[in-house]
């Protein structure tokens, strides 16, 4: 990435910056002014700004600009000191690119899938991921890809999936303790923890934030059944778009409400979108799960019927086989889903043999950052 040329433009509150492969885009003074990168704006230590919004002059204007093919230099009218930004750093935080008009759009580093255009499901070895920064770098940008992936050949004790979460991150402690047990129990205060088969769904909605990440980690399966499965539920809101507009817009515009309270002590509530959009229309996130979804009531009364409408649809949108991988854990074997986006779900066992799996809740922020890390230094 080089500049091509540049030009001050609006009287000095802008300049046009052309890329050889990228076109023209524009930047203003008062923007160049807030992400210069001198010691005085940024600490050289951190990178963090030194500065306030209040400390930025109220119009600055661009006295002059240069460029030596790979830099832009900016200088500011009543400042001699230079401003200078790489081409590659301009080009990658322009934001002279126009509205985007697609509502739901996903980020280039998102790749949405079904059981037809992922042809097998992600994984990495155990060993590879603790002695090789490739081999996880590579898997953690599976992750961030695809909302999951798996692990194989790890260790066979309990609380193995704590080794996994230090690969990358921390462990996100809840009411369910730091790490919680998944099998059948008597009396049980969770669904999960029964035979029973359980639908696609996403964990803990009822929480605000929600988890972001949830390892399931298996010690134990000699049970029939019991597969684990996974549908992209970035896929399936996609799919209710393109199949009906209206549909999407009254589950992404409309809040829905999660509540629990299996055990003692513990009243969790939330309330918010099945299917989050950001304001400039980008898919964030997905929120489903029939067993801890409360009343409805933030839809208006004229658009209940249309909104459960909607809902029986993406519910029929999940429970297509056509969205869905399978697999069964073997011990030591794990799985990572992206709890805003990936559901997961279990078909049912017998009570025959044994299946103990042990599941963990982790933050995102700690995965991307590990990945950004790493991206960066191999950059």
């Amino acid at each position: 990435m080089s500049i091509q040329s540049c030009e001050i433009i609006q009287d000095g509150k802008a300049v046009s910056v052309a890329f050889t492969d990228a076109g023209a885009v524009r930047f203003h003074a008062i923007w160049l002014r807030d992400n210069s990168f001198d010691p005085q704006t940024r600490s050289p230590d951190n990178g963090q700004k030194l500065i306030s919004v209040g400390d930025l002059p109220e119009h600055p204007t661009i006295a002059s600009a240069s460029h030596s093919g790979e830099e832009l230099e900016i200088r500011l009218a009543g400042n001699s000191e230079p401003m200078c930004f790489s081409a590659s750093w301009l080009s990658d935080h322009a934001y002279d690119r126009g509205p985007r008009s697609e509502i739901g759009w996903l980020p280039n580093d998102i790749e949405a899938w079904t059981a037809e255009n992922l042809p097998s499901v992600p994984q990495a070895r155990f060993d590879d991921l603790q002695t090789n920064t490739e081999a996880l770098q590579g898997w953690l940008a599976m992750v961030r890809a695809y909302g999951f992936a798996k692990i194989t050949h790890g260790p066979t004790e309990p609380q193995s999936l704590l080794k996994v979460a230090n690969l990358f991150g921390y462990v996100r402690e809840t009411n369910y303790g730091r790490w919680f047990e998944v099998r059948s129990e008597i009396n049980p205060t969770n669904l999960a923890y029964t035979g029973l088969g359980l639908q696609a769904h996403t964990d803990n909605p009822y929480r605000d934030p929600v988890p972001t990440l949830q390892i399931l980690y298996c010690l134990e399966n000699s049970a029939q059944g019991g597969d684990s499965m996974v549908v992209d539920g970035f896929a399936a809101a996609s799919r209710l778009r393109d199949e009906s507009p209206d549909h999407f817009e009254l589950l992404s515009s409309h809040c829905a409400r999660f509540e629990y309270a299996g055990s003692e002590g513990v009243k969790l509530q939330s309330r918010r979108p099945m299917i989050e959009v950001a304001p400039d229309g980008e898919l964030i996130a997905v929120r489903f799960n029939n067993r801890s979804t409360a009343a409805i009531q933030d839809v208006p009364f004229e658009k209940m019927e249309a909104y459960y409408e909607a809902w029986r649809r993406f519910a029929d949108i999940i429970d297509d086989p056509k969205m869905e991988i399978s697999f069964k854990l073997e011990p030591g074997e794990c799985f990572i889903v992206d709890n805003t986006r990936v559901l997961h779900a279990r078909k049912g066992y017998s009570g025959s043999g044994t299946r103990w799996l042990q599941g963990c809740y982790v933050d995102k922020d700690g995965l991307l950052s590990t990945l950004a890390a790493l991206e960066n230094k191999a950059a």
